[in-house]
This record gives structure tokens, sequence and C-alpha cells, in this order.
């Protein structure tokens, strides 16, 4: 049996909340990268220009397990940590705050807001959720249990030490949270409700919306209208799966797609965020039992979906 090898700590503190890229050095059979530089460049040229390598290394941006900066005439060794920090171009701040719904030793359930990512990814990296409940709790291993849908608010589960970040992956993993949403979508007074829906979807990578196709189904959701009013419903929706956008596509599959969804029905241009139009879905709430204490754990959202006409008292979520 193959023995794994232990990653070094990260010798890079965190930027803005955000880890700096750790890369480990692949095996070259063909001796096609003699230095370190060699290789940095066959591997990031392309992304960020040769120039912008050369000139890391020349910083002392590249840096090994004692934090000492690569040189870049180094000889290559296969297997060796490197880690740096990617430079982080300006985003525009996503104008919502992350609320705390709860707070322990162990966890942090935070209200995530609309248009805000869950984690860095692509273009969102320094407005995620993740970066500022690190910078703003001061907690640099806080790592989260599951996602969220960037344009989707709710509720999320962060954990704060990493030695029980894997426990209550398990519980998303192996099914054992109960979630559950609310959306406002259109309301059709010839659809019988409640329903549950099962569908096989897709999601390639690269491919903004997902797809439904032919064959095993592995995806199921509960649809219940809660109230309706002028033309539109609001609906509670629980998912016994969590694939992609999976809520999203069967609302759509049901001809009712949720209110500002920019993909579904149809994918929308990409252009500058509609802050006023927020996607119309919320996690509501989790309901799940302490890996580690054995109690039941019940959390609700604080936020609130756009009101159904006529309904003045409610307030937005985004």
């Amino acid at each position: 049996m193959r023995r794994r090898t232990k990653v070094p700590a990260a010798p890079l503190p965190q930027v803005a909340g955000v880890d700096p890229v750790r890369l480990r050095l692949p095996a070259d059979p063909a001796g096609a990268w003699p230095t370190v530089r060699d290789h940095l460049l066959a591997r990031y040229a392309g992304a960020i220009g040769a120039g912008r390598v050369e000139a890391m290394l020349a910083e002392g941006r590249f840096v090994g397990a004692d934090g000492a900066a690569v040189r870049a005439d180094e000889p290559y060794t296969a297997g060796r940590h490197l880690w740096f920090h990617r430079d982080l171009p300006p985003e525009e701040r996503v104008p919502f705050e992350v609320g705390i719904v709860y707070r322990d030793e162990r966890i942090v359930i935070a209200d995530k807001p609309h248009f805000l990512a869950t984690t860095p990814r692509g273009r969102h990296v320094t407005e995620t959720a993740l970066a500022r409940l690190r910078r703003d709790l001061r907690l640099p291993a806080l790592q989260p249990a599951h996602r969220l849908d960037r344009l989707t608010a709710g509720l999320a589960l962060f954990v704060v030490r990493p030695e029980d970040r894997g426990a209550y992956q398990a519980l998303f993993r192996d099914r054992r949270v109960r979630k559950e949403y609310e959306a406002v979508a259109p309301y059709d007074p010839g659809l019988a409700l409640p329903v549950t829906v099962r569908s096989r979807i897709v999601k390639e990578r690269g491919v903004l919306a997902a797809r439904e196709e032919p064959g095993e189904p592995n995806s199921e959701s509960r649809i219940e209208l809660i109230e309706h009013r002028g033309g539109l419903g609001r609906y509670r929706l629980v998912p016994a799966t969590g694939q992609t956008h999976q809520l999203r596509v069967h609302l759509n599959r049901l001809g009712i797609p949720i209110l500002h969804d920019p993909l579904y029905p149809v994918v929308r241009e990409d252009g500058p965020e509609d802050y006023a139009r927020p996607l119309q879905l919320l996690a509501r709430s989790l309901e799940f039992t302490d890996p580690f204490t054995g109690a039941g754990r019940r959390f609700a959202s604080g936020l609130a979906l756009a009101p159904l006409p006529g309904d003045d008292g409610k307030v937005s979520a985004g």
C-alpha cells in the first residue's frame, strides 16, 4: 500500500483571507525542466505571461517549504512543494454583508447574501464569503463544509478547525443534513403541488447552465406551494440530493422558473451585476445531528425573499 506523503504547512500567510497557491513539482521523465524556472514557465507562461513569471521569480514570490525564496536557476526536483500568492485583481465589492446566525468553537453558520460566492473560484477570490469571514472573524483556518451557489442567499456551514472539517463534510456527503429552501416563482394554477421531481442532471465544466438528460435519476426535489398572490407563488423546496443548480433546473422543468434567474430558461448575456434583481432563491434552514455532541441542531436564515404583490411587510434578502 502506497503511503501518502504529508504535505508541509504553508510557509506564507493568507492575503485578504485567501490562502497561497501550493504546487507539487511533478515527475519529469523527459528531462524537459532542468531548473525550477523552466517548469514554472512551461506551467504558467500561457496563463499569466512569461514576463510575469520571470518577474515573480525575481521578486522572490515563489517559496519552498522553509519559506525561502526559490532561485530561478535551482535544479528541478520532482515532488518538491512550492507556494506563491497569485496577483489578485481588484474586485467589485458585493454591497451586502455576511450575517452570523451561530458561532461556537467548532462551526460558524453564516447567512450568505446573494451575489457573493462561498469560496474563491474563477474571478471571485477576495469577494467571497470564506475570505470575508476569515478576515472579519480572524479565523484563518476557517473552511466550508459545503458550497452554496453564488446567486443563492442563505445558510452556509463553515468549520473553524481543520481537524473537524471531515466530520461535517460527511454529513452533507451522506445526506444527513435536511436542507430547506424557499423560492419565489410564477404561480401556475394548473400545476398539482406538492410534487417530487426526479431527473438526471448533468453540469459540464465551462458551460453555465446544467441540463437534464435521459438516464438513471441523480437528483430529487420536493416542491410545495406556501402561498400565491398576483401571479407569483412562494415555494418550499426540500432537496434530497445536491446536484449543481438542482432546484433551479427542477422549477424550470415544471414551467415555473425562479424569479430573476439569469440561466433558466434562457442564459442571459454576461454583464454588470443587477443587485436590485437577485435570484429569488434562499437556503432557509439547515437541520442535522452534530457529529461531535450528538445534539440535534437546527438553524434558520434571518433573510427574506422579495414580498409577493400586495405583501409590503417583508424585506428583500438582497
